[in-house]
């Protein structure tokens, strides 16, 4: 597979063949646009980073697909209702299947038949009805177990196993820290894999925003993110609904002079022209462009007439109401 990533590199202007990127027949244009996603952030001179450490393809058919060669776990994208995301994940070592917010179960079963797999794991970070829609019809269909918050142990359906924060859990052989997310709802949790560096954040994390605040306070919220915010930068933020085009137009409406956030701002609007995904994105983009993990910012403030005395989660607070009404 690294002698197919070697020949590819002519066409994906990356300076380093051991980022392992492989380009599939049919698929240059898109990595080229993903690079140019990452430019502003110099991915196009060094090495790609967005799996830490590791090998990296995509492919497209009616999902993208990353594949972390070195932890042997793949991640597939599915698109879902109107503008969800589901993620099937697939443990190449064992077989073992996952999938992660699943709001209707007939992509799911798709995709599982076009690789003729099973299905373990069912994974819900909240129990919003367009996370967890499909829950019922593919575990009575595969027999998975459903994985959720302790919290909404009573609002997940068909829940079998609770988790809690700090808990470690393993899917085959990959560890899954739990980590409480609170804010968007009182029970939401996000699941990492630091041996992928990747985290499901469901809606408390999007590309260039967060989550609307139905059952928790700014200080929830904000708290959220503080904990996603310690992981390492090249973390890959694999969220639950495809919003950045329209979260991108608020972010520069108020933070118009972020040279990061503008040549992001037109990649994606790039991208989404060719609906393509822009998911999943990094932590390094999101603290150079999204306005809710930059609740500091002097520009954003003096944008929405924040107080420079009010603290981080006040400002988060405001910048909250000023998304719902734009």
């Amino acid at each position: 597979m690294i002698s197919r990533a070697s020949s590819a590199m002519a066409a994906f202007p990356c300076s380093r063949v051991r980022s392992g990127l492989r380009v599939w027949p049919g698929v240059r244009q898109l990595c080229f646009r993903k690079g140019l996603l990452y430019g502003f952030l110099r991915f196009l001179s060094t090495p790609l980073k967005t799996l830490r450490g590791a090998s990296r393809s995509l492919r497209v058919n009616q999902f993208c697909s990353v594949v972390n060669l070195f932890s042997t776990l793949q991640i597939e994208l599915v698109p879902c209702l109107r503008d969800n995301y589901a993620y099937l994940l697939h443990d190449v070592d064992t077989g073992t299947v996952g999938v992660v917010d699943p709001s209707e179960a007939v992509p799911i079963i798709d995709a599982l038949r076009r690789k003729n797999r099973n299905l373990t794991y069912i994974l819900n970070t909240h129990h919003h009805h367009d996370h967890t829609g499909g829950n019922a019809e593919l575990k009575e269909r595969y027999g998975a177990k459903v994985i959720g918050s302790a919290i909404d142990r009573d609002r997940i359906p068909g829940i079998d196993i609770v988790l809690k924060d700090g808990d470690k859990w393993m899917f085959a052989g990959h560890e899954v820290v739990v980590m409480e997310t609170p804010g968007h709802t009182r029970g939401h949790v996000s699941f990492y894999f630091p041996g992928s560096g990747a985290i499901f954040t469901g809606d408390t994390l999007f590309s260039l925003s967060c989550g609307k605040l139905f059952e928790g306070s700014p200080e929830q919220m904000f708290t959220s993110l503080k904990k996603i915010m310690a992981l390492p930068d090249d973390t890959n933020i694999y969220c639950g609904h495809e919003y950045t085009l329209s979260n991108s137009k608020f972010a520069v409406s108020i933070e118009p002079q972020n040279e990061a956030l503008k040549s992001y701002a037109a990649n994606v609007a790039h991208i989404r022209s060719k609906g393509l995904p822009t998911i999943p994105t990094t932590l390094m983009i999101e603290k150079s462009c999204n306005p809710f993990l930059r609740t500091s910012s002097t520009e954003i403030r003096r944008s929405l007439n924040i107080s420079e005395a009010a603290d981080e989660a006040e400002a988060l607070g405001i910048i909250r109401q000023a998304k719902d009404k734009f």
